[in-house]
């Protein structure tokens, strides 16, 4: 790697490793690597990447993952216009409305489990602040969430909620994201909603 260009994202809160590689991205960068210090980052630097067309490998350091990207002119990155025909939902509450003796609960698991049934299910479904306790087996929303994305799609859980609630291990649908991609994949779409 010695004349390969390096993203230096180690000790850096997300989005900010995302955010740098989508820099060198943006400044014509075709083959580079990034250092990032954690898994969730170099998930999150991934999914980025190969969403623009790139070809990754991962490296584990003493104290690094290196993610190498190259640049792949036969990948097409994701396209934009089928993500706009859909709905994207942000969930920024595990209640919908004002808390209420329960009724705030009961009506997420409602609108989660009508969703579930739909023909017409969302491309994305980020949840955000309380909504990320949605995703811990054993909520009252995790088996419609489960059959959301067994239906496609795509659940985005931000990491920086389940490390303030310290849940981050016990997520067991969806992937771990950052502000980053769940902002570029809800406000993406045609439709982007946010419920909370």
């Amino acid at each position: 790697m010695p004349d390969m260009e390096i993203v230096d994202a180690r000790r850096l809160d997300c989005p900010q490793p995302v955010i740098l590689t989508k820099a060198a991205v943006e400044k014509g960068a075709r083959t580079f690597a990034v250092w990032v210090d954690n898994e969730v980052a170099a998930s999150n630097v991934t999914r980025f990447l190969e969403s623009k067309g790139f070809t990754v490998n991962k490296e584990y350091g003493e104290t690094s993952i290196v993610l190498e990207a190259k640049s792949d002119s036969s990948k097409e990155a994701g396209s934009h216009s089928e993500k706009k025909k859909t709905t994207g939902i942000m969930f920024v509450s595990d209640k919908i409305g004002a808390e209420s003796g329960g009724l705030g609960d009961v009506l997420m698991k409602s609108y989660l489990g009508t969703l579930a049934q739909s023909e017409k299910t969302p491309s994305v479904v980020a949840l955000m602040n309380n909504a990320v306790k949605m995703a811990v087996s054993g909520s009252s929303c995790y088996d419609y969430l489960c059959e959301l994305s067994a239906k496609g799609v795509l659940i985005l859980v931000c990491g920086t909620c389940t490390k303030h609630f310290g849940i981050t291990e016990d997520v067991k649908v969806g992937v771990i994201s950052n502000m980053f991609e769940i902002t570029e994949a809800v406000f993406g779409t045609a439709k982007p909603i946010v419920i909370g």
